[in-house]
């Protein structure tokens, strides 16, 4: 232990090590549903652009994201970019997964989404899903130390069983084809909680684990689903960080903010802060 901690030492005093701390996110924002009269958009909107400005998040996957609301982000986040697309037709219908990151922080290298089915490449429903469901992702470079990572943001089925186990092992296989041995962080909705099969195979898959397990500090005051219900109290986490090795999980926080006595969304934003670290030349 002691011979380790000399050679970190030493390899961070000959510049040969490069670290960063991030702030990474989840969160399901609600689509916008003209039936939530108590809990309208108009009025959840500036709760959420506050947090995400106040737990100043690096990068976040969203979940439900409709265009209208895509763009209201966009123009409250100024400092924040977006990649992603609309599950219905590959442009702005439907619900978007996107991910947001600080322009000033990471450069974009690439990014895409495929769909959670049999057929990836296009808008369609897959298995017993009861919707289009999609993955999209980024490869990004920190614009400073120069480290890279991927980031996978997903929203599971709410209905098919079946769809949500085969869009587990479909993400493992997408990040190993698009993604390689790179670091990788999958953020989302996976609309199963920690004793699901569909979690299971995700965090025992040997590739990542989910960040609760891993946290040395956590936050966690209830579940991450609310369903706007200010009395909700569950251990139920459908809310997900997974991380590859690379990333060192230093705080875990279900972030339980209210408003006038509401929810700003019925999921519960999921925040980590990792150390990113790699050697030169591996990064």
């Amino acid at each position: 232990m002691k011979k380790l901690s000399v050679c970190l030492i030493l390899l961070f005093a000959t510049g040969m090590v490069y670290a960063q701390t991030y702030r990474i996110a989840t969160y399901n924002v609600r689509y916008d549903n003209k039936g939530d009269s108590l809990n309208a958009w108009k009025d959840r909107l500036p709760i959420i652009v506050q947090m995400v400005n106040f737990y100043d998040f690096d990068i976040f996957g969203a979940q439900e994201v409709l265009n209208n609301q895509r763009e209201d982000l966009s123009c409250q986040l100024p400092g924040y970019d977006y990649i992603g697309i609309g599950r219905d037709d590959g442009d702005k219908k439907g619900e978007f997964s996107p991910i947001y990151f600080k322009t000033d922080k990471f450069k974009l290298l690439q990014k895409g989404t495929f769909w959670l089915s049999e057929t990836t490449d296009k808008p369609n429903k897959g298995w017993d899903a009861a919707l289009p469901r999609i993955c999209s992702w980024g490869e990004f470079e920190d614009r400073k130390s120069g480290l890279k990572f991927f980031l996978f943001n997903t929203h599971f089925d709410h209905r098919g069983v079946e769809a949500r186990k085969q869009s587990a092992q479909l993400i493992l296989n997408k990040i190993k084809s698009i993604a390689g041995s790179a670091p990788v962080v999958l953020t989302g909705d996976f609309n199963v909680d920690q004793f699901n099969e569909s979690y299971t195979l995700l965090n025992t898959s040997g590739m990542m684990k989910d960040a609760f397990t891993i946290a040395p500090i956590k936050l966690t005051p209830n579940g991450t689903f609310n369903s706007f219900d200010i009395t909700t109290k569950t251990d139920r986490r459908i809310d997900h960080i997974f991380l590859t090795a690379a990333f060192e999980v230093k705080r875990y926080g279900i972030l339980t903010d209210t408003y006038s006595g509401k929810f700003p969304s019925d999921h519960f934003p999921v925040m980590i802060e990792v150390n990113y670290t790699a050697a030169k030349g591996k990064r």
